[in-house]
């Protein structure tokens, strides 16, 4: 029972109905209620009837007085120990009537026992003029029907279709006073979840106008067109059956309700009233809005589509602007640290092909940066406005990169459930960075190199090609020219990729740069743990210096983590905090007597590794495959940096 009728009894006879039109109807002495009583037993504000999801309820709101509902022979009252006590209909409620006084009694019908409106005539949706059916009148009533929906046509948002459309019934129907338009709430669970949304009146001149204060709609005429599914005609109804409230404080004499619907569903309900005289409608003018509410259905349905489209698109615009300031805050260009003449001279390779639509091919050492450079081009070229998405082609085997890269059809294989796109329309506009180029299988490097010719991508299971607009950036820590050779790159697809080709200097080749990402790295995990770190001490950043990092930056990145979770809060980082791996060199140190007013970084840099090389080959009798093993690196390696410092 969502709806009810409230009679105020006196003697036994309604003297007082209220059709409630909110969801909480106040009942006191007090002129702010909705239910006002005079009588001196009733508090200014006694109780409340409750109509939300449910069924109606009444509480008392602590007025000091007696509150009850007479159900038959039985009384329950109804106070701050009952609570709210739900309401059936043909309860009486009873408000005061300590001592001599009487209690107020107010009956409760449901709405099934509303009042109905006297219907003079019903039609069915199906019976309804429409399509090839015109109404009756002349060719006149047809022009301006056209006429009438060209402009609702026109129409370019909701409130203006909606607009239009009472505008035209007015129009049609010539002798209604009041045009009103109820649309279906699209959150309610029921078709009782209608709303008034807007009501337009006949001015002076005649013509439609907004009214100048709010206006009163009879629920009872668009209920009953809502749960027959027909269009209504009711007329004289302040008499006899049409007396309730929601009529006649509308003063209401005789209305017309007409659905709107879009395929089984009814949508709104266009409501015209005559406020002045009794019995002006005709069957003609139920016809005429009948044709009407055909095409104002559509028109209402596809407004509502529209606007709930925007508002989906401006929605995921504003989650879209939202994720890419995000990412570039935690991966964009703020992170790029380095001063070294090698790392400089990539910045400037970047700066010359992030704007180009040229392939890059990104070559490196694990850990390297290499994701961070991609991240680079793609956020200084003209794309930085749309994604950009990277996958790891040694992450998944190869019927899941292929479906994650090109996207599949519902029902494409087993598991496939519903169509998915891929990583390639996703970065449409944008950038895709592959990284581990060189793990793709050959099958799918096929795919890829049409992408690459063509921007032709096909869906697993799809049998029309898709075209993209994406910008690939490749990476690899092998040598494609090697891969190859031994044929497991196909040779056309190197030529493709290695357009422009980046290399990410390893980590060792750029000593300089040790001190500023170190000092970056800490103050980041400081900052994410809330424990600030003074720095780093001369000899812990020595230390870390002269370090090869054989896993490069992030390697480097993993230290600082670790040492920023053990230091003291306030406290320097001291070499004791350090991996034993990078304190090997501390002893090095010791013995050389370096210090850092003993020339330049590179210098005393030089000098650590000179003698930790020269060590290395005394401990294993000139051995330099030991020498190498014991160092840490390749026997290459070695050559190479007997020759870098002059021992070799």
């Amino acid at each position: 029972m969502n709806r009810i009728r409230l009679e105020v009894l006196r003697d036994g006879q309604a003297v007082t109905v209220i059709e409630p039109d909110g969801d909480v109807v106040r009942i006191g002495r007090s002129t702010a209620v909705e239910l006002r009583l005079d009588e001196p037993s009733i508090s200014p504000l006694h109780a409340r009837v409750v109509l939300r999801d449910g069924p109606a309820v009444i509480e008392d709101l602590a007025s000091g007085r007696s509150t009850a509902i007479r159900r038959g022979p039985e009384r329950i009252p109804v106070n701050e120990t009952s609570g709210p006590v739900p309401l059936e209909p043909g309860d009486v409620i009873e408000l005061g009537g300590e001592g001599d006084a009487k209690a107020v009694q107010i009956r409760v019908h449901g709405e099934t026992e509303l009042d109905e409106p006297r219907v003079f005539e019903m039609r069915p949706i199906a019976e309804l003029p429409g399509g090839d059916r015109a109404p009756r009148g002349g060719d006149t009533v047809l022009r301006t029907l056209c006429e009438l929906q060209r402009r609702i046509g026109a129409a370019d948002d909701l409130t203006g279709v909606l607009t239009a459309v009472v505008d035209a019934a007015l129009v049609l129907v010539p002798r209604a006073t009041h045009a009103s338009l109820m649309l279906r709430d699209e959150g309610a669970a029921n078709d009782g979840g209608f709303v008034p949304v807007l009501t337009r009146v006949r001015g002076p001149s005649g013509g439609s106008v907004a009214p100048d204060s709010p206006v009163r709609v009879a629920r009872s005429v668009y209920r009953k067109v809502v749960r027959e599914r027909a269009a209504v005609l009711a007329a004289d109804a302040p008499s006899g059956e049409l007396s309730s409230e929601s009529l006649l404080g509308a003063s209401i004499r005789s209305t017309i309700g007409v659905p709107l619907w879009q395929r089984d569903a009814i949508i709104g309900v266009l409501q015209l009233d005559n406020r002045a005289a009794p019995g002006m409608f005709q069957s003609a003018d139920v016809d005429v809005l009948a044709v009407l509410a055909e095409g104002a259905s559509l028109a209402v349905a596809n407004a509502r589509l529209i606007q709930r489209l925007e508002l989906t698109e401006e929605q995921l615009e504003r989650e879209n602007r939202f994720l890419k300031g995000r990412e570039r805050l935690r991966r964009g260009t703020a992170e790029i640290v380095g001063q070294s003449p090698a790392f400089l001279a990539l910045l400037g390779q970047i700066g010359k092909v992030a704007d180009t639509r040229a392939s890059v091919l990104i070559e490196g050492e694990t850990g390297s940066g290499k994701e961070l450079v991609a991240d680079a081009l793609h956020y200084r070229s003209r794309r930085r406005d749309r994604l950009f998405v990277a996958q790891n082609c040694a992450a998944l085997p190869e019927t899941l990169l292929e479906s994650e890269l090109f996207g599949h059809k519902r029902g494409a294989f087993t598991g496939a459930t519903e169509e998915r796109k891929g990583l390639f329309e996703l970065a449409d506009g944008g950038t895709l960075f592959l990284d581990e180029v060189t793990e793709t299988p050959l099958a799918l490097q096929a795919k890829l190199l049409r992408v690459l010719q063509e921007g032709e991508v096909r869906p697993v299971g799809a049998t029309q090609p898709k075209y993209v607009d994406v910008r690939i950036v490749a990476a690899t820590n092998r040598s494609l020219e090697e891969e190859v050779a031994r044929g497991r790159f196909r040779e056309d697809l190197y030529y493709r990729l290695k357009v422009f080709p980046l290399r990410v200097p390893p980590l060792r080749e750029r000593r300089e740069d040790v001190p500023a990402l170190s000092t970056h790295f800490l103050s980041r995990y400081s900052a994410e743990l809330g424990k600030p770190v003074a720095g780093f001490s001369q000899t812990a950043m020595d230390l870390l210096c002269a370090h090869e990092w054989p896993g490069n930056v992030r390697q480097l990145m993993n230290e600082i983590q670790r040492v920023a979770i053990q230091a003291e809060p306030g406290a320097f980082v001291t070499p004791e905090l350090l991996s034993p791996n990078i304190r090997k060199a501390e002893s090095a140190l010791a013995t050389a007597g370096v210090s850092r007013e003993q020339g330049t970084l590179r210098e005393a840099m030089d000098q650590v590794e000179r003698h930790l090389v020269s060590e290395a080959l005394r401990v294993h009798g000139n051995n330099k495959t030991s020498a190498a093993k014991a160092l840490g690196i390749t026997r290459e390696g070695l050559h190479k940096k007997l020759k870098q410092l002059g021992l070799g």
